[in-house]
């Protein structure tokens, strides 16, 4: 599923009733930033738009979900049916669109937000980095290494899993993921409540 992140910030905003002026103040960004992002004239990395959403507040999960979801529960997923939740360039720098170097992925199991549980499908290209600004919510995550390496941060602790290798932290701990190795993370991971 692609999303126009620009419009849909704007849409959110709006609907919240905030001025650009005063969900810049809420999120801790500036003005501009929030003007840009609309503008689809910059593209956030995942920390930036979980710092914007933070200040409406809305988890990444919610702000990525389609509108107008069939109502009907349902149980099982393919492959193509998960939720891409990365932004662009998530967790890259700019010079990353001119290198071609290809960005994380985070693929969600369903609409989280009818759920006590988010389920993720995660795929960390060799330098790819949730980014350097950690990241903090509101739920407890775990995952395991399913390939390759990936270096961890939680709050003043620092740790490279590999396959098989697990995690499990309490998320409002600052917390970073950067692929230090030569080939491609995935990791399958869940959070509780979804915040994410």
């Amino acid at each position: 599923m692609d999303i126009d992140i620009g419009r849909r910030l704007k849409a959110v905003r709006e609907a919240r009733g905030f001025s650009q002026r005063q969900l810049a103040q809420r999120s801790g960004v500036t003005n501009g930033t929030i003007s840009l992002i609309e503008q689809n004239k910059t593209s956030p990395s995942v920390s930036s738009l979980k710092k914007v959403l933070d200040g409406i507040p809305m988890a990444l999960s919610e702000f990525f979900a389609e509108d107008g979801d069939s109502l009907e529960p349902r149980y099982f997923f393919s492959a193509g049916d998960f939720t891409e939740l990365s932004p662009a360039d998530m967790g890259m720098d700019p010079a990353s669109t001119a290198t071609g170097r290809r960005k994380v992925s985070l693929r969600q199991v369903g609409d989280a937000s009818r759920h006590q549980l988010q389920i993720l499908h995660e795929t960390y290209p060799p330098g790819a980095d949730t980014g350097a600004e950690l990241l903090s919510h509101e739920a407890e995550e775990g995952g395991i290494v399913i390939a390759g390496l990936i270096e961890v941060t939680v709050g003043d602790q620092v740790r490279v899993l590999r396959p098989g290798d697990g995690y499990l932290f309490d998320s409002r701990l600052p917390h970073r993921f950067r692929n230090i190795g030569e080939a491609d993370c995935v990791i399958m991971s869940a959070c509780t409540p979804p915040s994410f």
